[in-house]
C-alpha cells in the first residue's frame, strides 16, 4: 500500500495530467509550438516537456530515486511535429511519475541534491518533502501556462 502522502500526491499529480493532456490534445503542430508573445515566451511543447522533465526529476528526489539525467536548456526548444508526440511524451513521462508515487513510505526529511539547479544551488541539498511540493507546485503552474496558452493561440 502506498503511503498516504504519496498517494494524495498521485491524485494531485493525476489532475494535473488530465489539464495538461487537455491543453495538448487535438492542437496542431503550429499552435503547439507558437510563442503566443514572442520567442522570449513559451509554447505548449516547450512547457509540457519542460514540466514533465522537471516533475520527473522532483519526484525522484521525493522518492528516494536516483534523479534522471537532464539537459534541462533543451527542455526550453522543444518542437512537436504534432499531438500525438507530444502526448506520448506525456503519457510515458506521466507513467514515470506515478511509479516514483507508488512507494510504501516517504521519508520528507531526507535529502538529495538537485544537479540541475543553477550554479551553488545545485550543491544544496533539498528535503524529500520540499520536492515532493515543488513538484506539484511547479507542475501545476505550466499546467495553468499551457492552457491558457492555448487560448491565446487557438484564438
Amino acid at each position: 500500500m502506498a503511503d498516504p502522502t504519496f498517494a494524495a500526491a498521485a491524485e494531485v499529480l493525476g489532475s494535473a495530467l488530465t489539464d495538461l493532456r487537455g491543453a495538448v490534445e487535438g492542437m496542431p503542430a503550429e499552435e503547439l509550438n507558437r510563442r503566443p508573445a514572442g520567442e522570449d515566451t513559451n509554447s505548449i511543447a516547450v512547457l509540457v516537456t519542460h514540466a514533465m522533465h522537471s516533475t520527473r526529476a522532483w519526484l525522484s528526489i521525493a522518492a528516494a530515486v536516483e534523479p534522471p539525467t537532464r539537459d534541462r536548456p533543451s527542455e526550453f526548444v522543444a518542437v512537436a511535429t504534432d499531438d500525438r508526440e507530444l502526448l506520448a511524451l506525456l503519457d510515458s513521462m506521466g507513467a514515470e511519475c506515478r511509479a516514483l508515487l507508488a512507494g510504501p513510505t516517504f521519508e520528507p526529511d531526507r535529502t538529495g541534491l538537485a544537479p540541475w539547479r543553477p550554479g551553488p544551488e545545485a550543491e544544496e541539498p533539498v528535503t524529500a518533502a520540499w520536492a515532493l511540493i515543488h513538484a506539484l507546485a511547479h507542475l501545476r503552474e505550466h499546467v495553468a501556462q499551457a492552457l491558457l496558452t492555448r487560448q491565446l493561440v487557438a484564438g
